[in-house]
């Protein structure tokens, strides 16, 4: 008689490299519940609670862009920097706890100090974010491979923005429920309790060398990405894209509030509704990767985010919400794409040695346009008071809509489309398409 005998099934170990992308999204999932409640409609609503006028808000908004100028120096320190982890966790914990501390203001300071602390307090948090965040791009392009880099920050962006979803869906109903500075109270100590525990999340994240360039001086590690022309293209055309993106879709959130008169409720809901939609997207954006370069991707987020510009002519046809939410799930679905293909393509189309220097560069760069969009952008709704209210509510925003409709289609093509559309993983090279 055979005995047959089967071996035990084991389970298929889980690597440092399965572990650490864990971490990553982990990290991610919970920081999102931070940068949630403290940015956004809350952060809009917080200045309009603060006194803030829309030339100030688009000045306050902008100021996380133009801070990026500094991360060209911020990259060459960092090379001398021994332990980027310890750095980053000190660099992050800055940023999260200085930013969640202006929920004091309203009880430290007088009233005629606010808006100046709180610029003050925001410029701090978001020069420590710049250092960050060059060190945790650096990480996330260490950490994950190229083969599955698309589908993997696809993954990770679903589930960071279903956790955003939530956040923001449970923040406007605090806020409808505690109007004033009650359910601002309540929104900042929630956000302080998870930046302890977000902070806390990168004690785990494994301590990678940052990449070492060939170059030994600033000068010489700055012309690096200034003759990649390849680069220096699509950097450059992308920094006026987004002159024209930050004159308008930062202030969506005023234009409800205070333009439209939506309520915080709504509002929330109305940014639940981005964001999901904007989650679903990111899964296909990631799958689409995998045969599409990064490039052409970006190209294609384009004329999405133009007509969610457009779509605010809408309201003047059918219900304001439903016009709303046409438009918001088109900036879900246009700037997620967007942010997940800029990231792709500094990470993924640079070379590793200097990748430290070309962040920094297309940070810079960029930032600088995205830093004078809104405070233009604060300027025109400054100037377009005493003009029709259709103007206000929509005109302007369908008016800028074209225009980067027209922008993506000329310009953004000739520049984005030079190597075609196609990516071969194998190669590394692009294939015209």
């Amino acid at each position: 008689m055979v005995i047959l005998t089967t071996k035990p099934r084991h389970k298929r170990k889980f690597s440092d490299s399965r572990k650490y992308l864990w971490i990553g999204t982990l990290e991610g999932a919970n920081a999102v519940v931070t940068l949630t409640l403290l940015g956004g409609p809350f952060l809009t609503g917080y200045l309009l609670y603060l006194g803030a006028s829309s030339s100030q808000i688009g000045f306050i908004l902008s100021i996380t862009t133009f801070v990026n100028v500094l991360q060209i120096a911020i990259a060459y320190m960092l090379q001398r920097v021994h332990s980027p982890k310890w750095t980053l966790i000190g660099l992050v914990a800055v940023h999260r706890l200085t930013w969640a501390a202006t929920g004091l203001i309203p009880f430290l300071f007088d009233k005629s100090l606010w808006i100046t602390v709180y610029m003050i307090m925001y410029t701090v948090a978001f020069v420590a974010n710049a250092g960050a965040g060059i060190i945790w791009t650096n990480f996330m392009g260490d950490m994950v491979p190229a083969s599955v880099r698309g589908r993997y920050f696809g993954i990770r962006n679903t589930i960071v923005n279903a956790v955003g979803s939530l956040t923001l869906f449970i923040g406007g109903q605090i806020l409808s429920a505690y109007p004033g500075g009650k359910g601002f109270e309540i929104i900042f100590m929630m956000s302080l309790v998870f930046a302890l525990c977000n902070i806390g999340m990168f004690f785990f994240y494994p301590n990678l060398p940052m990449t070492r360039s060939t170059e030994t001086n600033l000068m010489s590690m700055v012309k690096k990405p200034l003759r990649d022309r390849a680069f220096m293209m699509p950097v450059l055309f992308l920094s006026v894209w987004l002159l024209f993106q930050n004159m308008i879709l930062p202030f969506f959130s005023y234009m409800m509030l205070e333009l439209l008169g939506v309520g915080y409720d709504q509002v929330s809901i109305i940014t639940v509704v981005q964001t999901v939609v904007g989650m679903c997207s990111l899964y296909v954006w990631g799958n689409l990767n995998a045969k599409y370069s990064n490039k052409f991707l970006l190209l294609c987020t384009l004329p999405i985010i133009a007509m969610s510009c457009v779509a605010w002519s809408l309201t003047a046809w059918i219900p304001t919400f439903t016009a709303l939410l046409i438009a918001h799930s088109l900036v879900g679905i246009g700037v997620g794409g967007f942010n997940q293909m800029a990231f792709n393509f500094i990470i993924g189309d640079t070379p590793k040695t200097e990748r430290p220097m070309f962040i920094a560069m297309y940070s810079a760069i960029t930032g600088m346009a995205a830093f004078v969009g809104p405070i233009v952008g604060g300027l025109l709704f400054d100037e377009i008071k005493g003009l029709p209210m259709w103007f206000q509510t929509w005109g302007l925003a369908m008016l800028l809509g074209v225009c980067m409709l027209l922008l993506a289609g000329t310009l953004g093509r000739h520049v984005l489309l030079r190597e075609g559309r196609h990516l071969n993983h194998q190669s590394g090279k692009q294939i015209s398409g």
